[in-house]
């Protein structure tokens, strides 16, 4: 695989060739680029590039901006990398080759990968290491400050992912005895995603595990307020399930495994 070129969409949108940061130009630059590279060796048609950047408010030039965006980021390429041929042309539209570059979003799929086997072959320290380390890949929102539909709609999959993968760095903590952490983490988390359920069920197991019981308990009914004043429902069949579970002193709840 070609090492010389690096990008990044875990965050704002870089390019970094023999260690040197990139010029990507403007947001809506950056923005073609972005839909480029998460196509992950697919083509992208010139239509799809201009209805990513702007949607149903294409301006005539959209077609010839998009074509000036592809050439400046060549002549980028070429200067920094001699990677003029980093973005091909495709069909009817240009396409970068999977092998072309190191993606950041590839390192922590595969990192994530790996912890999950991990986990599953009980290695536990290790899985959350691999985990930690694939999270701090992450520097913010993704795609920051990229404008455009496409951009938008990749953020909120990409925010979903990171979450995941969030709630299991913590579950595999819990697994190892670090339950104050998580305890702080979990309330942190929670602060900015209030409705995710599987956040209030880690936060109940880790204060249990750490002999806090009535605080376990009352973050249930924390979040069943929450949720029947705010949506009108009732928490859901785990959440209400691990409340049963302490309420009965369940010893399996103390269990790593469980």
């Amino acid at each position: 695989m070609f090492r010389g070129v690096r990008f990044e969409v875990l965050g704002p949108v870089r390019g970094f060739a023999g260690g040197a940061e990139l010029h990507l130009g403007s947001p809506q630059q950056r923005g073609v680029l972005a839909m480029l590279l998460l196509a992950r060796g697919r083509q992208v048609s010139l239509d799809c590039l201009v209805d990513g950047l702007w949607g149903m408010d294409v301006p005539r030039s959209g077609a010839g901006t998009v074509r000036t965006y592809i050439s400046r980021l060549r002549r980028e390429l070429d200067a920094a990398a001699g990677r003029a041929d980093l973005i091909e042309s495709a069909g009817d539209g240009y396409v970068v080759p999977r092998d072309a570059a190191v993606l950041d979003l590839d390192q922590f799929e595969e990192a994530l990968s790996k912890a999950r086997t991990a986990y599953q072959c009980r290695e536990t320290v290790r899985a959350a290491g691999i985990l930690g380390e694939a999270l701090g890949l992450w520097r913010g929102t993704a795609l920051a400050g990229v404008p455009g539909p496409y951009a938008e709609a990749r953020r909120v999959r990409l925010a979903e992912l990171r979450i995941a993968a969030t709630e299991e760095q913590i579950a595999m903590g819990i697994a190892v005895g670090q339950h104050a952490v998580a305890v702080a983490e979990l309330r942190e988390l929670l602060a900015e995603h209030p409705f995710r359920e599987g956040l209030s069920e880690l936060l109940m197991l880790a204060l249990y595990r750490a002999g806090r019981q009535a605080e376990a308990l009352a973050a249930f009914n924390d979040v069943r307020r929450l949720l029947s004043v705010e949506l009108g429902i009732e928490p859901g069949p785990a959440l209400q399930a691990m409340q049963q579970r302490i309420l009965r002193g369940d010893d399996r709840l103390m269990d790593p495994a469980a």
